[in-house]
């Protein structure tokens, strides 16, 4: 237990140990870089050690005052999930009680302003229970508008028994004003062999699949954690169909066979609700695509395990086959939210990367 655990980031651990050592933690800290990095629990880490009895180099998560710190926190996730299921907006912020470690989070897609107001006036209060007192707002830029004067007031002059962990994925989706009285901890990307690592460690994966996950999760240990192999498959599947449709009609010489075609299209238009996942991994693999096609060397490929088939599509679609994927799947985003029918769409982009292939470079 303690800050050994934290997977990857080590300038940021190092950096947030330095200021324990110190004894001066800035009232006001701004954690940003990409999600799933570890910001949030890093964030969590450093309250502990503020508060522990064994402190503050460290934290041992066994004393008396680790326990109720995760009590703190797991009463907060409880009830901010609790909150989430009330209705009516203005009813979710009745009654906020903060405990002297505090988790904040969105309750619609803001923190709300009660939210903040109750932040502020309870922090100018005396800890009630531990020495320290620390509130983390998790998912920063979307503080309301409306509530960051508020917040900004008390940044200014934080209490000197409270700080402040602002975690966002990137810094400057905040205001300015509020960005210049955080000190900033930096987050990057974990090292792609420290996820293969923690893969091989938690999850039932076979090599192949180890590879996959660690490519898919780009640095993220949350979504190398989360990845399901069968579903990212299963998910995958019509666009591994539909791009060998389209490679292999665009073949000089091939009849097109345009069931191939359609019947993919219908596929990767079945799931309505999970599109933007589906335009995710078309988007994954037009870049594979480019890769494979324009540096072949780069290692950069996602889709690791069907890299030979990658090659051949690349082969036969070339950069004028791939620019109209990418362009009709641009398209899509574009149309989601105006209900088209994503089906005729990805019919129509097959017809026209085939028609582009035969009649050749346009």
């Amino acid at each position: 237990m303690g800050f050994d655990t934290f997977l990857g980031n080590p300038q940021a651990v190092t950096a947030v140990r330095e200021m324990l050592a110190s004894s001066r933690v800035p009232g006001a800290l701004l954690f940003a870089g990409p999600d799933g990095v570890g910001k949030k629990t890093l964030a969590l880490m450093l309250a502990k050690a503020l508060v522990c009895e064994h402190g503050p180099l460290d934290f041992c998560g066994q004393c008396a005052r680790c326990r109720k710190a995760e009590q703190m926190f797991a009463a907060a996730r409880e009830d901010l999930a609790r909150r989430r299921e009330v209705k009516e907006t203005a009813r979710r912020v009745e009654g906020l009680v903060y405990f002297d470690l505090q988790l904040l989070e969105p309750l619609t897609k803001f923190i709300l302003t009660e939210q903040i107001r109750q932040l502020r006036a309870v922090s100018y209060t005396r800890p009630f229970e531990l020495p320290y007192r620390v509130f983390i707002l998790d998912d920063a830029q979307t503080i309301h508008w409306q509530a960051v004067d508020l917040l900004l007031k008390v940044l200014e002059e934080p209490p000197e028994t409270t700080s402040f962990v602002l975690v966002c994925p990137n810094a400057y989706e905040l205001r300015s004003t509020i960005r210049s009285r955080c000190l900033r901890v930096p987050f990057q990307p974990v090292d792609e062999p420290l996820i293969q690592d923690l893969l091989a460690r938690e999850k039932n994966l076979t090599k192949p699949q180890q590879a996959l996950a660690a490519r898919v999760s780009a640095g993220s240990v949350a979504r190398a954690r989360a990845f399901d192999a069968a579903e990212y498959e299963r998910r995958r599947k019509p666009w591994l169909d539909f791009l060998e449709a389209t490679a292999r009609c665009s073949a000089p010489g091939v009849a097109p066979d345009w069931r191939l075609v359609f019947d993919s299209a219908r596929a990767l238009a079945e799931n309505r609700d999970a599109f933007e996942e589906t335009l995710r991994i078309g988007y994954a693999l037009l870049a594979d695509l480019l890769h494979v096609l324009l540096e072949p060397a780069a290692g950069a490929v996602v889709n690791v395990d069907v890299q030979p088939r990658l090659k051949g599509w690349a082969a036969k679609l070339n950069l004028a086959g791939i620019e109209t994927l990418k362009a009709g799947l641009d398209q899509a985003y574009r149309l989601q939210i105006r209900n088209v029918n994503p089906q005729l769409g990805f019919e129509t982009l097959g017809i026209e990367v085939i028609s582009g292939r035969k009649s050749g470079p346009r």
